[in-house]
């Protein structure tokens, strides 16, 4: 900026930006700021997740009633297997943490075999632990839309926890086909 008095001109300059020191002081607030905050984001972080999963497994089953009702039955759901793509946490027939999916069952059986087409496919969420109650690595759903045989749940828990973690949720189907979500506190699914 120049100014004009008479037959002299002043130069008057004006600094923008921040000194070393003044960055630093403002870097190491953050900083602070962040190791106090991030505790108090695992829970929500755990809730998401397990919310995240469950829609995942309720669209599932809604999925695959609608199939088996278009299809006069020949549906299953199945477990994704143990060490497929870098999941190792589904070592039992009751694990489900690596994910799932739905099948033509061309030959009936209540299992997806390699040769039947998978309609669809759900990698589950990292950090989820999915436990089929009482059940096995493959779910037969027949002609009405309902699981073969009996009703059916799941818990979705934050990895390494329990069911009493507050993120902890259920995922029930009942013999008659509905479908519910139920809090940590009444899990498991009774039917």
């Amino acid at each position: 900026m120049h100014t004009h008095h008479g037959s002299s001109t002043y130069v008057i300059s004006s600094a923008t930006g921040f000194t070393a020191i003044e960055l630093m002081v403002t870097l190491a607030v953050l900083a602070v700021l962040a190791a106090l905050a991030t505790p108090s984001f695992k829970p929500l972080v755990e809730r998401w997740r397990v919310r995240s999963a469950v829609e995942q497994l309720e669209s599932t089953l809604r999925y695959a009633r609608s199939e088996a009702i278009k299809r006069g039955g020949h549906i299953a759901i199945q477990k994704i297997p143990n060490n497929t793509n870098g999941c190792t946490t589904a070592i039992n027939k009751t694990d489900w943490n690596c994910g799932w999916y739905v099948c033509e069952d061309t030959n009936n059986n209540g299992k997806c075999t390699s040769t039947e087409p998978v309609l669809q496919r759900i990698e589950a969420p990292t950090g989820v632990e999915v436990t089929r109650t009482g059940g096995a690595d493959s779910i037969k759903i027949n002609r009405w839309g309902l699981v073969d045989g009996a009703w059916l749940g799941f818990s979705l828990v934050p990895s390494q926890q329990s069911i009493s973690n507050p993120a902890a949720q259920g995922v029930c189907m009942s013999t008659g086909g509905r479908i519910r979500v139920i809090p940590s506190e009444d899990i498991p699914c009774t039917g």
